[in-house]
């Protein structure tokens, strides 16, 4: 900036090397310097920005602060490179600041918010003052968080007869720790995060939550607290702070109000420390009810149908965090009734349902799937869930129960729902007992959902939304699509995800193409023939009812 000044007539040459070198003495900005030495003044100086680089200019007193965006860029951001973001429009970010030439502030927001930063210049002093009124003292907020006592941690009582190390017993009850991760598990929850990402790198330490399906940068803590916060967090999921060699997997509950939430814990040994991921598990998901996943009239009657069924078997598809726990519990809360006896075996089982007789692989004591099925089959069950179908053993005792007179719900890793068939032929299954047994098979995909608030018509080129699958006869004009903004209530434009769908029930027709030993494309050729949607014509109908844009389901289902 001293050099723009300079060149621009605004400042001496001589002038601007003291300055320059006053606020690196001082470790302070050279903005800060120049306001600070009387140099010029905040309004003269950013006047002279504006003018010079070609930039807007905005004054902060003629604005309400309170109405802008929140949560787009964290607050030790924002307090470090003293800016202020003042709205979103698309992919661009609108950030006032003093310093526009401060290329490391552009960089280090377009990596957290993945959006493309753009200068207003605003007065140093009026933004001072916002900033240092929107960065108040963190450990003053965590204070008071901690002392309204709003949550609290179920933690089992520890040996009495174990004697901890002085250092180890320091580490866990280190006061400021203890409140940054209860304050960021409550952020988190607030934020709607499914995850959060402690994270060590050599020279900093970074926090990242997942948020409607993308991780997002909440802070870089220092990176001094992260073997504490270590052994914090494995000291309340019941897991060996001494072991930092090898991943451990713990649980923990926080009582949130009248609210208890779980969390499932997964630490990985990296090569600057362990890396922790906070898996937040919130019951009441299952609670939800078929018609919040986002399934049409037809898919929800397709599904509900089966589910009535005394006996057969649902498989549920999809990759990783697609939603199919959430879709099983959701089953699974339907049919929990005091005459039915539900059996699950999951790795680990996520949602705690009441009710519901629910058993954790332990491979190590030699409880897996199979074992887990074959005890279940002499428990008089109703209905069994089995959290994944990973090999011929579980699907063979899977398909069997399915035939002698048992619901059965799993789960498996495919694309769509077709493949699951061949999938399971790969594995050895016989067609005969696929054929039999297998009575409905989902796969789904999450996109994000567009926020209510902020959401605008978007206009696509009739071409564009061609190749995406509408029909021609679909483009009549007598709806538009909408697109993201982003405002202060949402992330990016959206807030929420909404679930598509491809359910298919097993048709005779289906039926004697497996038998046939016919390949997924005739499967999925007959599946149309039959009405069922793939997962880019559910997402095509989710963007004419206006609930996601194009963008992201052809993201999401772009096989």
């Amino acid at each position: 900036m001293a050099r723009v000044l300079v060149h621009a007539g605004k400042l001496p040459a001589r002038t601007a090397e003291d300055l320059s070198r006053t606020a690196r003495d001082q470790r302070r900005s050279f903005v800060s310097a120049v306001v600070g030495a009387n140099a010029l003044s905040a309004n003269d100086l950013a006047i002279s920005l504006s003018q010079v680089l070609g930039l807007p200019l905005l004054d902060l007193d003629a604005i309400d602060i309170n109405r802008l965006p929140q949560n787009l860029v964290d607050a030790r951001t924002l307090s470090q490179y003293q800016v202020l973001v003042l709205g979103r429009r698309g992919n661009r970010l609108f950030i006032g600041g003093a310093d526009p030439t401060d290329q490391e502030a552009v960089d280090r927001i377009k990596f957290a918010t993945q959006l493309t930063p753009e200068w207003v210049v605003v007065e140093y002093d009026k933004l001072a003052r916002i900033v240092d009124s929107k960065t108040a003292s963190v450990s003053d907020a965590l204070d008071s968080i901690v002392s309204a006592g709003e949550f609290d941690f179920e933690v089992e009582e520890q040996d009495p007869n174990a004697k901890a190390d002085d250092e180890v017993t320091a580490e866990v009850e280190d006061a400021p720790v203890v409140r940054f991760l209860q304050k960021m598990l409550i952020d988190a929850i607030n934020m709607r995060a499914s995850d959060l990402h402690f994270e060590p790198y050599e020279n900093t330490y970074r926090v990242r939550f997942r948020i409607d399906g993308e991780l997002r940068e909440i802070t870089q803590p220092p990176i001094a607290i992260k073997d504490k916060l270590s052994s914090r967090i494995k000291v309340i999921s019941k897991l060996d702070i001494s072991e930092k060699r090898v991943p451990q997997d713990g649980r923990m509950k926080l009582k949130f109000g009248s609210k208890a939430i779980d969390f499932r814990i997964s630490t990985l040994p990296t090569l600057f420390g362990e890396k922790i991921v906070i898996r937040i598990l919130d019951p009441s998901s299952a609670r939800l009810g078929v018609d919040a996943l986002g399934y049409e009239r037809d898919e929800k009657e397709r599904l509900l149908n089966a589910i009535r069924r005394p006996y057969g078997m649902i498989l549920v598809t999809g990759p990783t965090g697609s939603g199919k726990t959430v879709s099983l519990y959701t089953c699974l809360n339907i049919l929990n009734q005091p005459g039915i006896n539900i059996s699950t075996v999951e790795d680990p089982a996520e949602i705690n349902l009441p009710g519901v007789n629910q058993v954790n692989v332990n491979d190590k004591a030699g409880m897996n799937f199979a074992v887990a099925l074959k005890a279940f089959l002499r428990q008089d069950p109703d209905v069994i869930m089995v959290g994944e179908i990973r090999d011929l053993e579980t699907a063979d005792i899977a398909i069997k129960a399915a035939q002698t007179g048992h619901l059965v719900l799993s789960t498996l890793h495919t694309n769509d729902a077709p493949t699951t068939l061949t999938r399971l032929l790969n594995m050895g299954v016989p067609p005969f007992n696929i054929a039999a047994s297998v009575i409905l098979i989902t796969a789904q995909r999450l996109a994000r959902r567009l926020c209510e608030n902020c959401k605008a018509p978007a206009d696509y080129p009739r071409e564009a939304l061609l190749r995406a699958g509408f029909p021609p006869s679909e483009l009549d004009g007598s709806w538009r699509p909408y697109r993201a903004i982003g405002c202060s209530s949402c992330n990016n434009g959206y807030r929420g995800r909404v679930g598509l769908y491809q359910v298919m029930p097993i048709s005779e027709e289906i039926q004697r193409i497996i038998l046939a030993q016919g390949n997924a494309i005739d499967i999925a050729e007959q599946a149309q023939r039959d009405g069922v949607r793939d997962l880019r014509q559910a997402g095509l109908i989710k963007v004419r009812a206006g609930v996601t844009t194009l963008e992201e389901v052809i993201s999401v289902t772009n096989q």
